[in-house]
This record gives C-alpha cells, structure tokens and sequence, in this order.
C-alpha cells in the first residue's frame, strides 16, 4: 500500500512561523515583517527572510528556530532558507506586531 504524503499549503507554514519569536521582543517573525516568501514545493519549504539590519547577531539563531520549527510540521521534510535584504522598515510590521511592541513599549 502506497503512502499517500501530506499537503501543507503556505498558510499552515505561515502559521507555523507565526510561533517563532524574535529573540529580542516577544514577537513573530511574521508579524515583524521579516518572513519574505514562502512556497512550498512537495515536502520542502522554501523561506525568504529577511532582517532588520545586516549586522544581527542572532541570525543563526533565527534561522534555526525557523527550521526546527518547520521540520515539526507533518509534511515538511527539508527548510530552505534564503536570506534576502531588500530594505525592512517599521512599515513592514503587521498591525498585530505593532500592537505588541507598543504593549512592551516599545513603538
């Protein structure tokens, strides 16, 4: 009998991502604005993210969280990260994102 292999779509990953916090402010990556594409081919994601500035020191560390977060994920069996830098501004926050850094005080 073949094993029929699991679909997980964009969203579920985007969701997924949702729980990885940035190390500094107890907020998403996504809802920092630094998740840049996701897309899922067969059992591998592909992640674009980005970073607030190009000297992070916890960007290994971010993207670990990434990949051990998503290789949870029934139906992921691979993570690609690709780091992009197209300019990240405050603007690339989430309402949601802006409501929690104002609630550590922090925009």
């Amino acid at each position: 009998m073949r094993e029929v292999m699991r679909t997980v779509t964009t969203e579920e990953v985007r969701d997924a991502l949702r729980e990885v916090l940035d190390p500094e402010y107890p907020i998403s990556l996504v809802d920092l604005g630094l998740i840049r594409g996701i897309e899922v081919v067969g059992n591998r994601a592909d992640i674009k993210l980005t970073y607030t500035c190009m000297g992070c020191p916890a960007m290994d560390m971010i993207q670990e969280d990434v990949e051990e977060r998503l290789l949870q994920m029934d139906g992921i069996d691979k993570v690609e990260i690709e780091v992009v830098w197209p300019t990240w501004s405050k603007n690339d926050i989430t309402p949601l994102g802006k409501k929690q850094l104002k609630q550590v005080g922090v925009v």
